[in-house]
C-alpha cells in the first residue's frame, strides 16, 4: 500500500528506528541523516567516507532481496528511464520506504526541470496509487531551483509529493493528452494582469 505522509513524519520515526539498515538512492550529495547506505550514480565515496557508500553501475540495485528495513528516493523518479524497473527494485530490498516527489505544479515552474525530468506524477487518493505520465511542460518555467526550495517552506504540499509505502507502491501509467502549444505562459499572463491593472 502507498499514501500520503510527511517528511516530518517520516524523521521522527527513522529517528527511533536505531537498529534499522536504511538506503537512500539517487540522493547526490544530500544524503537523509539516518541513512546507513548510500546509493549513487557518482561515485560520492570521498563525500560519504563514514558511511556505507555504494555505487550504481546499471538498473539492478547491487542488494539482495529484502537487505534493507527503510528505502528512501527522494527526487529521483522523475529522472529514471525505466522507472517501471526502478520501482520493482526497490520494492525488492525492502518491504517499505518514503518516496518525495515534485507535484506537477513545481515541476514546471522550475527552469532546469524541463530538460532533466522525463515523468510527472499525480497521487490518486481514493484508489492509493502513484499516477505516472509522460513530462508535459504546461507552464513555461520561471524559477530557479534555489528559489522553488525556499518556497517549500510555504507552500510545501502545494509543491512535493510525500508518500511512504509498505509492500507494495500501487502504480499506474496513464496518459495525459496536452497540446504543448497550449503551454501557459505565465509572464505573459502576468503582463496582462498588470496592464489591466493599470488600464483602471
Amino acid at each position: 500500500m502507498i499514501s500520503r505522509t510527511s517528511k516530518t513524519h517520516i524523521e521522527n520515526l527513522l529517528s527511533t528506528k536505531k537498529d534499522w539498515k536504511i538506503l537512500d538512492i539517487g540522493c547526490g550529495y544530500s544524503a537523509n541523516n539516518y541513512a546507513t547506505t548510500i546509493c549513487d550514480v557518482q561515485d560520492l565515496s570521498n563525500f560519504y567516507k563514514d558511511r556505507n557508500f555504494v555505487i550504481l553501475e546499471n538498473n539492478d540495485l547491487p542488494f539482495d532481496d529484502n537487505h534493507f528495513d527503510f528505502v528512501i528516493s527522494s527526487h529521483v523518479m522523475e529522472h529514471v528511464k525505466d522507472l517501471e524497473h526502478f520501482i520493482k527494485e526497490i520494492q525488492r530490498v525492502s518491504k517499505k520506504g518514503y518516496i518525495e516527489l515534485p507535484t506537477k505544479l513545481e515541476d514546471n515552474l522550475v527552469f532546469e526541470n524541463k530538460k532533466e525530468h522525463l515523468w510527472q506524477m499525480d497521487f490518486d487518493d481514493v484508489n492509493h496509487k502513484l499516477l505516472i505520465s509522460k513530462k508535459i511542460q504546461f507552464l513555461e518555467p520561471v524559477l530557479t531551483v534555489s528559489t522553488i526550495q525556499k518556497m517549500r517552506e510555504y507552500f510545501r504540499s502545494s509543491l512535493i509529493l510525500e508518500l511512504f509505502w509498505e509492500n507494495k507502491i500501487e502504480y499506474e501509467f496513464i496518459e495525459v493528452n496536452q497540446d504543448r502549444k497550449d503551454a501557459l505562459n505565465l509572464i505573459t499572463l502576468l503582463r496582462k494582469f498588470i496592464s489591466k491593472k493599470l488600464r483602471k
